[in-house]
């Protein structure tokens, strides 16, 4: 494995990493948000779920391919 693509490995890993943690405490933040707002709820999950594939869509995008 070269220098590149280990560092390709290493930053996807900490991406899935704290998107599985943010994903781990979603529904507590979810019933939080929902008692205040069922709408700002939505959006925060509709947030997390865009976040988390374009991440990946910009990271792709920057590496040229």
């Amino acid at each position: 494995m070269d220098t590149q693509s280990r560092n390709s490995a290493i930053a996807a890993a900490v991406i899935l990493i704290g998107f599985g943690l943010a994903a781990y405490f979603m529904p507590t933040i979810m019933i939080a948000v929902g008692n205040w707002s069922t709408l700002a709820a939505s959006l925060i999950a509709i947030a997390f779920v865009a976040a988390f594939f374009g991440v990946f869509w910009l990271r792709g995008r920057s590496k040229g391919g």
